[in-house]
């Protein structure tokens, strides 16, 4: 195993997949309410401790028959990606985010309810306590998961930690700036490509 392949598979699937997402939004609209700072080390920590346990998950997996694990693997890519590319082609080309926004909205607001203080330490909780549960069971932790089953683990954990850094500065210094620019058709249909990209690759090396 390739720790470059796993490196960048890493990055390029959980950087242009969190674009967007709605770990983004809530990084976006808590900074937009609390210190930057606080906000950005309590969302990376959480999305560092979900890509290690994501790993070691799928470093459980890779103990089963490699060709069960490529199977599943391509499978889980090609499923999402033909998924994803059938949600964009019924979206409108104006639609926005606004759905994703909206949700990672009311999960904010259910949290800080009644909440009128907020030192360092309140705030960093918050902000890892919402970004851990809206990534639990999120496609992209099933697809770091299925990258780590068959690429070079610490490859793969330190491309999803570099590409999940990024969208969450990304989040934190503009995200409220950028978040009415993005197209939610774009960008599924780029994440529908990427993934259908990732299952093809693997289908090839499984051959």
């Amino acid at each position: 195993m390739n720790f470059v392949t796993g490196f960048t598979s890493g990055l390029l699937l959980i950087g242009l997949s969190e674009l967007g997402d709605k770990t983004f939004f809530i990084a976006a609209i808590l900074a937009m309410r609390h210190p930057r700072r606080w906000v950005f080390a309590g969302v990376t920590a959480a999305l560092i401790v979900m890509t290690l346990l994501s790993v070691l998950m799928g470093q459980v997996a890779s103990i089963f028959p490699q060709h069960y694990v490529k199977a599943i693997t391509v499978a889980l890519f090609i499923g999402f990606g033909l998924k994803l590319l059938y949600d964009a082609s019924r979206m409108s080309s104006q639609a926005t985010l606004d759905g994703e926004q909206a949700d990672a909205l009311a999960a904010v607001e259910q949290r800080e309810q009644g909440i009128t203080a907020w030192p360092a330490r309140a705030v960093v909780l918050e902000a890892f306590t919402l970004t851990f549960m809206a990534e639990w069971g999120d496609r992209t932790q099933i697809a770091t998961i299925t990258l780590a089953s068959t690429h070079h683990p610490y490859g793969v954990l330190l491309g999803a930690m570099l590409g999940h850094a990024i969208c969450a500065a990304i989040a934190v210094a503009c995200g409220k700036l950028i978040a009415g620019r993005l197209s939610e058709r774009l960008i599924t249909a780029l994440g529908g490509v990427l993934f259908l990209g990732f299952g093809i690759l693997a289908a090839m090396a499984s051959a």
